[in-house]
Order: structure tokens, then C-alpha cells, then sequence
């Protein structure tokens, strides 16, 4: 069993409401691990990651700090740099679609407007951190959209803030619930998300 944090608590960007970020590495079931606290994965899962070149498997790397270590020995530190990272193009347009069926859920429905939004910021942030890799500048942060120079997400901070306002409503419960102008402006700014995701999407992937 190996227990690692890693996340924003490991860069040292912590702010009010973020979480604390851990890893459960384990054989088999272990009751003592709670899926809602710990993402849990088997040594092996680990191993398949490391050789994919997955995006987790980069976070970890660059993004982790042991906390338990059954053996006295890093696991994580063991298996060296993962495989280079090639799956950026096919990754961001994922999460291009995700963005996609958020879009068209909020233009169409009443219902869940402040989950839609949720999954809006969701798909920028994932969009933006499989694009930061693919580029060789990997930004694991929720503010990987805004970190990526001349290709940061041209939206103002007041709307930057109600997709992360309206993500953490939702995951974590915590924060005041989006009024009917915010939810109204968050929609009116998904064309320049949509622009900016399309524009990212015609750059020449490694």
C-alpha cells in the first residue's frame, strides 16, 4: 500500500475551498480506502498509465509527494518519467464534445443549469491541461485556461469565476448559488469558450 497527495497542495496553490488531492495504491480491495476520499488504483493500473503516457500518469509525476510508503520505498519514483504524452489532439477534442453537450443541454433545457455550467468548466479545464502537455508547459491547475500566454481562454475573470463558482457548487456543496444574470452571462460566453476551443484545436499537435 503506497498513500500519496498530489494536486494543489503539492504545487503550493492552495486557496479557501480547494481540496486535498490523494492517492490510494493498493493490491486488490482495501476497506480502509473510501473511493470519495482517495482516488484508488492498483499497482498494475499504475503501471498501464506510466505506459500510456496518460495524463495522470503526468500529474503524479510532476504533481505528487509521498505520504505512506509500505516498503520505505517510492513507488511512484520508481517507474521513472512516464511515456511522452501523444494523445493531446484526441483528448481536447473529448473534451471539446463534452463541452458540446453541455452547451447544448443549457440552450435547451431549464433544468440543472448550475451542473451544466459545472461541466462547462470541467471540459475547460481538462481541455486546457491536455493541451498545455501536448505543448510541453503542463498545467495541472484549475487555472490551466488562463495560463497558456497568447492561447489563454479570452473570457474576463468575473466569468472565469462563475464556471469554477458553479463547478464547485456542485462537487463540493460549498459557495452562494449562481443568480439568474450570472447564469445568464455564463451562457452568453460560451461562444468565445467555443471559438477559443476550435482556434486550439487547428494547432499542430506533437
Amino acid at each position: 500500500m503506497e498513500i500519496y497527495a498530489f494536486g494543489s497542495i503539492c504545487r503550493g496553490d492552495v486557496v479557501s475551498g480547494s481540496d486535498v488531492d490523494m492517492l490510494a495504491i493498493v493490491e486488490g480491495h482495501d476497506p480502509r480506502f473510501d473511493a470519495s476520499d482517495y482516488s484508488i488504483y492498483s499497482y498494475d493500473r499504475i503501471k498501464e498509465l506510466w505506459h500510456e503516457g496518460n495524463p495522470f500518469s503526468w500529474h503524479l509525476y510532476l504533481e505528487s509527494k509521498p505520504i505512506y510508503l509500505s516498503n520505505e520505498i517510492d513507488f511512484l519514483r520508481g517507474l521513472g518519467e512516464p511515456k511522452k504524452y501523444s494523445d493531446g489532439r484526441s483528448d481536447c477534442l473529448k473534451f471539446k464534445g463534452i463541452f458540446d453537450e453541455a452547451r447544448e443541454s443549457l440552450e435547451q433545457s431549464t433544468l440543472s443549469k448550475t451542473l451544466d455550467l459545472s461541466t462547462v468548466f470541467l471540459a475547460i479545464r481538462n481541455f486546457a491541461t491536455c493541451y498545455s502537455l501536448s505543448r510541453g508547459m503542463p498545467d495541472f491547475s484549475r487555472n490551466s485556461a488562463k495560463r497558456l500566454g497568447d492561447e489563454s481562454i479570452p473570457i474576463c475573470k468575473d466569468l472565469y469565476s462563475i464556471y469554477e463558482r458553479a463547478r464547485i457548487l456542485c462537487t463540493r456543496g460549498q459557495g452562494d448559488p449562481l443568480s439568474k444574470e450570472e447564469i445568464e452571462k455564463a451562457i452568453s460566453g460560451l461562444i468565445d469558450v467555443d471559438l477559443w476551443m476550435n482556434k486550439l484545436l487547428e494547432v499542430k499537435y506533437e
